[in-house]
């Protein structure tokens, strides 16, 4: 598996956690105490967030950080 197919994969799954739960970027980005940008990057396939970032917003959507993985 390429790093490509890692973002997406974290892409998607960061997405789908975010609005089965309804929440905005802005929401969970405040949950996480991150910018929304980043957010916005994440989900976009833009960004390679360090492992401190993907546990908060693992926490602020109450999964374990390997749900963020999942395929």
């Amino acid at each position: 598996m390429n790093n490509d197919n890692v973002r997406k994969i974290l892409a998607d799954n960061v997405r789908l956690l975010r609005t089965k739960r309804r929440f905005s970027q802005e929401a969970i980005a405040d949950m996480a105490n991150i910018g929304q940008n980043q957010v916005s990057e994440i989900e976009n396939e833009h960004s390679n967030p360090s492992l401190d970032t993907l546990i908060k917003i693992a926490n602020a959507f109450d999964v374990d950080i390997v749900e963020l993985f999942r395929l």
